[in-house]
């Protein structure tokens, strides 16, 4: 079974729209995907609401665990918490913070603002991530990803060490733009090679880790009903 917390849609620089992009995973034998859209101040509500339908009507049919989600983007570090938790507020199953990739001009410090945050479930391809930011990670419930996107996966190897050290939790997520994006049984081995990881830990990040998330994810579900 495939778990993937990050993927975008037509709301942002995707090209599907939601219900497309769940159903071709639906047919990839996703377990889950998050619809995990760049987001603003001024969009947050609608595309929330938005997102929202298309996953409710995903889950009414098809055996998939289609997820509300947002990535907030390029924000003053100092505004991820608050934005954070008015994600939630709007119906936001998980939130998803663009972190520190050394592929975009990321604010210094938002790696940082993310793993502090109470109402941050995941930091994505978070660069070079610090010792002391994982660690935070692990004490605060915020899971690190391992991106299989050409750019932000060239800092995979330094990730999965310092958060394999810190004990902070590790997800491969695809953060795909479109179809042939998503994540297939060998994709995701390739990103946890070439990471470093060892075979011991495979259960652990692709199993153990998505279903402790989706544990999180429970409370936002039977609110929305």
């Amino acid at each position: 079974m495939i778990y993937d917390f990050h993927a975008h849609t037509f709301h942002s620089d995707g090209v599907l729209s939601p219900i497309e992009l769940i159903h071709r995973a639906y047919i990839g034998s996703y377990a889950a995907i998050a619809i995990a859209d760049h987001i603003g101040v001024g969009s947050l509500a609608r595309v929330i609401r938005e997102v929202s339908d298309d996953c409710a009507l995903a889950r009414s049919y098809w055996d998939i665990l289609a997820i509300p989600s947002v990535e907030l983007t390029h924000l003053p570090p100092e505004a991820i918490s608050e934005l954070a938790q008015k994600a939630k507020e709007l119906g936001a199953w998980l939130v998803v913070v663009h972190g520190e990739t050394p592929k975009e001009p990321v604010a210094k410090g938002t790696n940082l603002a993310a793993v502090r945050s109470p109402y941050v479930d995941i930091l994505a391809h978070p660069g070079a991530i610090t010792l002391e930011e994982a660690e935070l990670a692990a004490q605060n419930g915020v899971f690190i990803e391992l991106s299989a996107r050409r750019g932000h996966s060239i800092t995979n190897p330094h990730i999965a060490l310092v958060c394999q050290k810190a004990k902070a939790r590790l997800l491969v997520n695809s953060d795909a733009h479109g179809e042939d994006d998503l994540l297939t049984p060998d994709s995701v081995k390739a990103v946890l090679q070439q990471a470093g990881i060892g075979d011991q830990n495979y259960n652990q990040i692709l199993d153990h880790n998505p279903l402790f998330l989706m544990e999180k994810v429970k409370k936002y579900s039977l609110r929305s009903g």
